[in-house]
């Protein structure tokens, strides 16, 4: 893929050319699909960032054009009762992929590094042993052959207000903005140390992070989906090609006729 052109610094990405180029990596995401299917392949992918940051965006664009059996998402609500019992990471290991999978976790385990540790959701104990545990829990996820992708995606302070505000006015976004994300506006400074401290004992050599930023969402996407591509190394599936077969006689069913006095839907538009 020919690489983007560089616009002058500051300017926002031209829809037109967002769309372009968008088209051409989702394409490359096919071919990914297929050799993921083809080879067996099971991949975990990460997404966290601050609220606000364009994970659900970024999400979107990588799976609309890819199937929802080989890409799959999974953003888990808050953990029940019975889910705070058991081991950690548990309800989130039911959701790994078998083969031939795509598995994108909108958030994922790292709650633990970022939300309850700042708002105390968890103890002193149950935080310092995540990023104690989390380094080796990783390994052992790609010990097994799993191919694990984290990327964090980073949004500015001025970014992140216009955004919430544009929640707060838009009735089509206001779903969007919960009494937590108000929590994370305030606590700012809190989050980007939880940042900080979370990066300095998860980003490894053998499972680094990948920060995205994503003041500008349409850019955001492209590079993560370019870099996703690149984490993965695949090849192009050869193909037989594909022709319709003829119809049977027409003169066996009557298609028009056996739909009379149905129940159809108004043609409003």
């Amino acid at each position: 893929m020919s690489k983007v052109e560089v616009e002058e610094a500051g300017t926002r990405m031209k829809r037109k050319k967002y769309e372009k180029e968008l088209r051409k990596l989702q394409t490359e995401l096919c071919k990914l699909q297929e050799w993921v299917v083809h080879e067996g392949l099971r991949v975990v992918v990460v997404f966290e960032g601050r609220d606000a940051a364009g994970k659900g965006g970024t999400i979107k664009a990588i799976t609309e054009r890819v199937s929802p059996r080989v890409f799959r998402v999974v953003a888990l609500p808050a953990p029940s009762d019975r889910e705070r019992t058991q081991l950690y990471v548990q309800r989130y290991l039911q959701h790994f992929p078998a083969g031939g999978e795509v598995v994108i976790f909108d958030r994922s385990w790292y709650n633990r590094a970022g939300v309850e540790y700042v708002m105390e959701f968890c103890t002193k104990e149950q935080y310092k042993t995540f990023l104690d545990n989390c380094p080796r829990f990783e390994s052992h996820i790609q010990g097994a052959g799993i191919i694990l992708v984290k990327f964090w995606l980073e949004v500015g302070q001025d970014e992140q207000r216009r955004r919430f505000e544009a929640r707060i006015e838009d009735p089509l976004r206001q779903w969007k903005l919960s009494p937590m994300d108000l929590e994370s506006y305030a606590h700012w400074y809190s989050y980007s140390r939880a940042r900080d401290l979370m990066l300095e004992a998860t980003d490894t050599e053998d499972s680094p992070w990948h920060i995205v930023r994503s003041d500008d969402k349409r850019r955001a996407r492209l590079n993560c989906i370019a870099h996703l591509r690149a984490l993965i190394p695949y090849k192009k599936v050869p193909r037989e090609k594909v022709k319709l077969p003829g119809r049977s006689d027409k003169r066996e069913y009557d298609d028009s006729a056996a739909l009379e006095g149905r129940n159809f839907v108004p043609e409003q538009y």
